[in-house]
């Protein structure tokens, strides 16, 4: 079953589904800074945009674009940046 998550009074939406591989999510970040919280292992896959990602233990931010992949791992925050829309892919292992 497909379920819909919203948060950050609905700045950030996603569609969490079931894969072979596991859990995953499938959403659009709008404009604007957000903190996130990881209960599993999180591989994040930016589909389109750019995203500028602070991860756990740096204080550097990096930017993913299309295509581009990093790992949050468990119990970790991380911060993000869009300046525009973006949509992106999480698997939760």
């Amino acid at each position: 079953m497909i379920t819909v998550n919203e948060y950050f009074q609905g700045n950030v939406k996603s569609l969490a589904l079931k894969t072979p591989e596991g859990p995953a999510t499938v959403g659009v970040i709008a404009p604007g800074e957000y903190e996130f919280g990881t209960s599993t292992k999180e591989i994040m896959t930016v589909i389109s945009g750019d995203l500028q990602v602070q991860l756990p233990g740096s204080q550097d931010w990096k930017t993913f674009g299309p295509n581009q992949s990093f790992i949050v791992e468990t119990q970790k925050k991380f911060k993000v940046k869009a300046g525009g829309e973006v949509a992106y892919l999480c698997l939760y292992r």
